[in-house]
């Protein structure tokens, strides 16, 4: 079951006359739904960790420029593809995920 469903529908079954606050405190003595309260700040703790790690990946922080290179997309940082970085892809978050293994990538050894 969705967590906020059970939350509103808990809170909604007790409004009456307009007292939402009543409605809010009588739901929480009535039924247990702390339970969904804690899974609801579970859910909006991992998204907000998903959220930080997205905004510090290379693609996002280098704004690489997008362009079709034949029959994919292209994420390139800097002036061409020998001195840049660059990322492929079927889509232009395909490359932008292969542009970030590309920027933590190290250069091949010269042996």
């Amino acid at each position: 079951m969705d967590t906020h469903q059970a939350v509103y529908d808990a809170v909604r079954g007790k409004i009456s006359g307009g007292n939402i606050d009543g409605a809010v405190r009588s739901a929480i003595q009535d039924v247990n739904i702390g339970h969904y309260l804690e899974m609801i700040a579970a859910t909006a703790q991992v998204s907000a960790a998903e959220i930080t790690e997205e905004h510090i990946r290379p693609s996002v922080l280098f704004r690489p420029s997008i362009a079709i290179d034949g029959d994919k997309w292209c994420a390139l940082y800097g002036e061409n593809l020998q001195d840049g970085v660059a990322g492929f892809g079927d889509s232009p978050a395909e490359a932008m995920k292969d542009f970030d293994s590309s920027w933590r990538a190290s250069l091949p050894s010269k042996t």
